[in-house]
């Protein structure tokens, strides 16, 4: 307790003697039709059934405001500063760390791994602001500009809601997006370009990585091909579609509005701005699960190929990791020109 007590104090004092921190600038997605989900289970066997990438369906998604990068430490740093906000990671005490990251400390310290995937470690103080367990601080001038990690589905409620407030004249505050708009935004335009990446089929193209994924053996070695072994800075590649977003897929997952199913309905109709499931009716007590997308910086076509645009995944909401973080979207009327910002 103490040492979040010391870090929210050095996290606060730093944003005071800092200039303002600006949250990530939004850009305007047009609204489109297109096929979300897919049919071809021989694209990827071991997560269509699983992760419910199919039936395919046609949906017709409304116009919106997303980040044009994931949220940084250092824009997370402002909103605890500003607002005295714990994360859950910071509440528990503990988040998820992948096991290369773990600094010395957490490494001499962990005792417990995820059985199925035991990569993962249960780390003692690790939150957003030690990303890889005590020892580490995600406001070095080598951490501050990658996304904030060790966020749960409600810490990036609260982030986008703080970041974004409502305005007059339609603009709403911000949220996450919906899994039918994260889509929307992903595939760049025109919306119904059937691309497995925001942008197009190849993943490696002549002009070099276009995303932060894993290169090499999952998950003993990374090769790093790409430039980086872990997260990278949330500016970094070149914007990954037309609409400018950078690191939609790859680099860390991003959290989306809607409950997690892999039950969809096919129909004939378009559907319009799908949202999801209602609340599951669990037992009392369960943590819900939400979607995610994206990928990560751990993801390999050998074990987690879900770094394609149709690709999904989940975490329960109150689940922080080190490869999992933030990307806004706002509803609000579309620019009235091409430079016009929110």
């Amino acid at each position: 307790a103490e040492a979040d007590a010391d870090a929210t104090a050095a996290a606060e004092a730093e944003a005071d003697a800092a200039p303002t921190v600006e949250p990530a600038r939004l850009v305007w997605i047009p609204g489109g039709v297109f096929t979300m989900g897919h049919d071809n289970r021989s694209l990827s066997p071991s997560t269509f059934d699983p992760d419910g990438e199919g039936p395919s369906r046609r949906v017709s998604v409304s116009g919106l405001w997303v980040g044009e990068t994931e949220v940084s430490n250092r824009e997370w740093a402002a909103f605890a500063a500003a607002t005295g906000y714990e994360s859950e990671s910071e509440r528990f005490g503990w988040s998820f760390v992948f096991e290369p990251q773990m600094t010395a400390q957490a490494a001499a310290e962990a005792t417990q791994k995820v059985e199925v995937a035991p990569w993962w470690i249960a780390v003692n103080g690790a939150t957003w602001r030690q990303p890889h367990g005590p020892g580490s601080d995600a406001l070095t001038d080598e951490l501050r500009h990658h996304p904030v990690v060790h966020v749960s589905w409600n810490d990036a409620v609260a982030y986008c809601a703080w970041a974004y407030p409502a305005g007059g004249g339609g603009v709403g505050a911000g949220r996450l997006p919906t899994e039918a708009e994260w889509e929307l935004a992903a595939r760049g335009a025109p919306a119904d370009a059937e691309r497995s990446y925001p942008w197009g089929d190849e993943l490696e193209p002549a002009a070099g990585h276009r995303a932060n994924i894993w290169q090499g053996h999952f998950p003993t070695k990374n090769s790093a091909e790409d430039g980086w072994t872990f997260t990278s800075p949330v500016n970094s590649f070149e914007p990954q579609n037309e609409h400018g977003l950078h690191h939609v897929i790859g680099n860390v997952w991003e959290w989306t509005r809607d409950y997690w199913t892999t039950r969809h309905r096919r129909s004939k109709k378009v559907l319009k701005d799908p949202r999801g499931p209602g609340r599951p009716a669990g037992a009392q007590g369960a943590v819900p699960d939400r979607v995610k997308k994206g990928g990560s910086f751990l993801c390999h076509a050998s074990y987690c190929f879900r770094y394609r645009v149709t690709a999904r995944s989940q975490n329960t909401e109150d689940t922080g990791t080190s490869n999992l973080g933030i990307r806004c979207a706002r509803s609000a009327p579309p620019p009235a020109n091409e430079k016009e910002e929110l």
